[in-house]
């Protein structure tokens, strides 16, 4: 009797292991879905995964009812849900595969107060110029530096504007590397000089073809616009369409941003967290997610994995000296916030035209 009765039990643990469900949010397009169907095949454990498009949705679905066991903060975000207690930290000693992260990008990551202590380095990349070469020089008349000045400095943005300019909808980004070019850092600006700085690139109102997160990468591609402020692993979907296309990190530097794997403090099953964490860190793993994406491992570089990768993708992994002249993108201030989208609400709304006086 007892061993029937030990023999459905064990059934019964089985079957509620089966039965088990991780909720996973993330950004859209950010994962090599086969993962999802290894891990669940691994471990019986089904995943519910959901997506998401921008921040503020993220921020939205972590106070809804039904609570996720995962979710997927950029950098610049973990500040403020860790002074809101939203996340539950991370012991990293439960993490077979943490040694296999990047040290450099462990230590960035670390410049955030407590950040390490909540989250782990999931992807990340660079914003940077898309630049497709030929066209450029056609409408420059001239070899094209690797320089934010093709935007920034209306001399440039105005010759170029005849084969089509395109941005990021990324206000915080394009503030960030607008400062960086006139050698302020956004995260050290008043709001006056916010406002100011954006002021500069009044002639970008008229000149824009393309401002949006993935409509510049077809145009790209298609030969519709020359030059954009975007992502890396954007411009290379636009690259893989386009041998003319390339992606430049400009000489005066460019933000990075990272990705990172959090659990939610009211996460209903933080066990069956760490191991997909845990499973998504392992180098294969990683290498497969980065192969997806476009965007860049966080995989030691001394992994045999990665120098695989290096040496297949070199656009997808930042040399030393392209670490060197870059930055984390800042967390603002909540005045600084506002200076920021007050000047992106302005750059965006058509300039409106003089009024003549009727006499």
């Amino acid at each position: 009797m007892k061993y029937l009765l030990c023999i459905v039990a064990l059934c019964a643990m089985s079957q509620a292991q089966a039965e088990g469900v991780i909720r996973v949010l993330n950004w859209n397009d950010y994962i090599e879905p086969t993962l999802l169907d290894k891990f669940e095949q691994q471990t019986g454990v089904r995943v519910d995964y959901r997506t998401f498009e921008e921040g503020q949705e993220l921020i939205a679905a972590m106070g809804e009812d039904e609570p996720y066991d995962i979710v997927v903060p950029s950098h610049y975000m973990l500040k403020q849900m860790i002074e809101d207690k939203a996340l539950m930290p991370i012991d990293s000693s439960k993490l077979k595969n943490y040694n296999n992260l990047d040290l450099w990008l462990v230590s960035v990551l670390a410049s955030i107060p407590r950040a390490s202590e909540h989250a782990i380095p999931y992807l990340w990349g660079a914003n940077g110029l898309a630049v497709n070469v030929p066209m450029a020089e056609a409408a420059l008349g001239e070899s094209v530096p690797h320089s934010w000045a093709l935007l920034f400095s209306e001399s440039y943005a105005s010759r170029l504007s005849s084969c089509g300019l395109g941005m990021l909808a990324a206000p915080e980004e394009v503030a960030s590397v607008l400062l960086n070019f006139h050698g302020r850092r956004l995260s050290g600006s008043t709001s006056r000089k916010i406002a100011r700085t954006f002021e500069s690139i009044d002639y970008l109102r008229n000149s824009m073809s393309e401002i949006n997160n993935w409509e510049h990468v077809e145009a790209l591609a298609q030969n519709k616009i020359c030059v954009a402020l975007t992502w890396g692993g954007n411009a290379l979907f636009a690259m893989a369409e386009n041998p003319d296309v390339q992606f430049w990190i400009p000489e005066a530097g460019s933000s990075i941003f990272i990705d990172t794997l959090a659990i939610p403090a009211n996460a209903p099953s933080p066990d069956l967290a760490y191991q997909f964490i845990d499973f998504l860190m392992e180098p294969e793993n990683g290498i497969l997610n980065a192969t997806a994406s476009n965007f860049y491992p966080t995989i030691s570089s001394d992994s045999a994995e990665m120098q695989a990768f290096t040496e297949a993708n070199p656009y997808q992994v930042m040399t030393v000296e392209q670490r060197r002249r870059s930055y984390l993108l800042e967390s603002l201030t909540e005045e600084q916030q506002s200076a920021v989208d007050q000047a992106w609400e302005r750059f965006m709304s058509p300039p409106q035209e003089p009024q003549v006086s009727e006499e």
